[in-house]
């Protein structure tokens, strides 16, 4: 369903034209290992300056939609956010509260799974593109990249719509159609940032064990990433690595595990919030959280207020609500007929929050993180 706006339609069809050009072309440069890679890098993707004009937008006051609208727009969000990490409810909290400030009406249907539930995200984006006369936009967090590839493409093509892409910043390359644009965190940047962090404050020689999630880009980057970075540049040892397919119990069931079988891992990392959630309730369990570093991924609410009571040490920290906000100005440009002026993938910020910070300082960062969604952790 392709409303619009009343105001600026004929550019919004000509900004459309251009976008669809512009990911015939890609990538528009090439950077180091793009050979090897059967994806683009942000950096490959983006025409320089557009992902920051958004990031600055997104960090200021919003300035009020110019156009207006017959109908509220219609948005439909495929997500897994049925699981533990409050991300998803974020995300969407932001959204809709910066469209408010924006002052553009809109509708919300939301198809939820959980992460591990790849086929039934299938069956919703079948049913979103079979409706599709129904739906302004979609917004589409996958399961896992690879595996929800063909329902991207598929809804890529669909011209009754606009497609979104959440928590992927990789597109493929073999996707016929790209997505409008992919919003998300750099989990490779992320790694990189927690990496310096962790060589910092526990040094060279440390003895880790690993809870990662699916295998696939994200786990890839956050996990693996992580591990060459610290192994290269301290002479870390990874005794164990458990697959815990981002769930609670998986975090769980790993943690005990490395606890009983590698005594000696004095270091647990964990590649999302359910799985640090499920780790630190492990430890608890023996009276061991004292004993073990242990990380978590995302700075989600769940996980600062662990690190407050002393269960928790250190997490990579995403400003949570820039990728709603952000997909919120993309809506509004595209209203206005500016989606040429877009990123094709943008980056919200990533920093470290941990145990040796005072409760202002977490408080700052937190407020900064959850402007729209709201400081502490949301209730499920």
């Amino acid at each position: 369903m392709r409303l619009l706006a009343t105001t600026a339609l004929v550019a919004t069809a000509l900004a459309g034209m251009a976008l669809a050009d512009g990911h015939a072309t890609l990538p528009l440069k090439e950077l180091p290992g793009i050979a090897d890679r059967d994806y683009w890098v942000p950096g490959e993707v983006n025409a320089s300056g557009k992902l920051e004009a958004l990031q600055a937008v997104v960090g200021a006051e919003a300035v009020a939609f110019s156009g207006t609208l017959d109908n509220p727009i219609q948005i439909a969000l495929i997500y897994p956010s049925a699981d533990t990490s409050d991300f998803w409810a974020r995300n969407y909290l932001a959204l809709t509260k910066r469209l408010d400030q924006l002052g553009i009406a809109y509708e919300t249907t939301e198809f939820a799974s959980r992460q591990i539930e790849h086929s039934l995200q299938s069956t919703y984006a079948n049913q979103v593109v079979q409706d599709a006369d129904l739906y302004d936009y979609v917004i589409f967090g996958p399961s896992e990249l690879a595996i929800q590839a063909d329902n991207i493409d598929k809804m890529a093509a669909n011209n009754d719509f606009s497609t979104y892409v959440w928590a992927f910043h990789t597109p493929l390359k073999d996707l016929e159609n790209q997505p409008n644009a992919w919003f998300d965190f750099s989990s490779a940047a992320g790694a990189l940032t927690m990496c310096d962090y962790m060589l910092g404050r526990l040094g060279s020689d440390v003895t880790m064990a690993m809870n990662r999630g699916i295998p696939g880009i994200t786990d890839n980057q956050r996990s693996g990433d992580f591990k060459a970075c610290v192994e290269e540049k301290g002479n870390w040892t990874t005794v164990y690595e458990h697959y815990g397919e981002y769930q609670r119990e998986g975090g769980f069931e790993g943690t005990s595990l490395i606890l009983q079988a590698y005594p000696e891992a004095t270091t647990i990392h964990n590649a999302n919030t359910a799985m640090a959630m499920g780790s630190v309730e492990a430890q608890v369990a023996v009276g061991k959280e004292k004993d073990v570093f242990s990380t978590g991924w995302g700075g989600t609410g769940l996980e600062l207020d662990a690190i407050r009571r002393g269960e928790l040490d250190a997490t990579p920290m995403r400003m949570g609500d820039d990728v709603g906000a952000a997909t919120a100005e993309a809506i509004k440009a595209d209203l206005e007929g500016r989606a040429d002026k877009l990123p094709l993938v943008f980056l919200g910020r990533i920093t470290v929050a941990h145990d040796q910070m005072s409760a202002d300082e977490i408080d700052a960062l937190e407020q900064e993180a959850f402007r729209f969604s709201g400081v502490g952790a949301l209730k499920r």
